[in-house]
């Protein structure tokens, strides 16, 4: 009888494991659903990495019980090697980058608001930035709402300086801007509905060559602050059983019908994308999308994802209590090689950190 029961357990155990994979894989890969057709399926991707975990339980329940069955946890890891190397590369150190390589940072200073800490935040960004020497720095939520004539400030700094405004409203402010020493030659606003989100073209000279950055502040999540402290509510175990299964629906509704907005944004710069590139490309911004998602995954194809080919770890740009992800990514095309791409999370003056990457240009034949 205790033997039966054993190999009952053993046989119920596995095939909570056997499920728990197959969750992982389609959560792993559903970056390549579209939210427009799959909404809900689409947003799977949020709860990959509670999955991994998940798994790394019953390994260590399989190494201590049964070896035998170690198998099924390995196979799963296995067959997500590559969703996991996008959410949390593990690359060899980095080299340092040449002395001609192009330096880069992607900012969402939360309209230089100084994320409910600092009343100076300009001020330290702007030492950040000083700090960085970088030669491209491309912003969103690039508003002066404190009236302290930002840009003339940053003209002190950058020669080559830009911001172009989605919505300046009292409800919403938004916009995404440009600071550089390379010369801009024209920009262009890519067309696709939204509120207060937008991307943004920008052609640089740097030498001979024209580069084509694209800004992006994607649609976002919309969750309201009641939103959000009941997800922090459902984690800390506060909900009963009813109610989180009820929020939990509320909350993967609304997320997935904001990722089928997005979809409609990352449609648009694909296209552009694609029918420019000719030109050396960099593609940035704030993505308002998880490393498994849609967006980040459309948007990466053809190109690499600087974070993923040279950064190390998990990577977390968006430092709100409970909501730690990575939403904010440099990508370039196959011209450049990234070196050192890293999320500063010590620059804390916004409710995202820094991205910044070395990119080295080819040298043409």
């Amino acid at each position: 009888m205790i033997k039966q029961l054993k190999q009952f357990t053993i046989n119920l155990v596995a095939g909570a494991n056997i499920a728990t994979v197959a969750i992982m894989l389609l959560s792993g890969y559903s970056d390549r659903l579209n939210p427009i057709d799959y909404p809900l399926l689409a947003c799977l991707g949020m709860a990959f990495p509670m999955f991994l975990i998940f798994n790394l339980l019953f390994l260590f329940f399989w190494i201590i019980f049964k070896w035998q069955k170690l198998w099924i946890p390995v196979s799963g890891y296995l067959l997500v090697y590559s969703p996991i190397s996008i959410y949390m590369p593990i690359n060899q150190p980095s080299k340092d980058a040449p002395d001609d390589c192009i330096g880069i940072v992607s900012y969402n200073v939360c309209t230089y608001g100084g994320n409910y800490k600092y009343s100076d935040a300009f001020e330290r960004i702007l030492d950040y930035l000083k700090q960085e020497d970088a030669d491209i720095v491309c912003i969103q939520e690039d508003i002066d709402t404190w009236r302290k004539y930002l840009f003339k400030r940053y003209e002190a700094l950058y020669p080559y300086n830009d911001t172009v405004h989605f919505s300046n409203s009292s409800t919403s402010m938004n916009g995404v801007g440009i600071h550089t020493r390379y010369p801009i030659l024209r920009k262009e606003r890519i067309a696709y509905p939204s509120h207060a989100n937008g991307s943004v073209a920008y052609y640089l000279l740097k030498d001979k060559d024209t580069l084509l950055v694209i800004n992006n502040h994607l649609e976002g999540t919309h969750l309201t602050s009641e939103d959000r402290s009941r997800y922090k509510d459902i984690l800390k175990g506060e909900v009963d059983g009813d109610t989180v299964r009820a929020e939990s629906m509320y909350l993967i509704s609304k997320l997935g019908q904001n990722a089928a907005k997005r979809a409609i944004g990352v449609a648009a710069v694909r296209r552009y994308m694609d029918a420019h590139r000719q030109y050396p490309t960099i593609v940035c911004g704030d993505f308002n999308d998880t490393p498994i998602s849609y967006a980040r995954h459309t948007l990466a194809q053809g190109m690499t994802d600087c974070f993923t080919a040279s950064g190390q770890g998990v990577g977390l740009s968006y430092n709100q209590k409970g909501f730690w992800v990575r939403i904010d990514y440099i990508l370039c095309s196959a011209q450049f090689t990234p070196y050192n791409c890293k999320v500063d999370s010590k620059i804390d003056f916004s409710d995202h950190y820094p991205i910044r990457c070395k990119l080295k240009l080819a040298d043409k034949h």
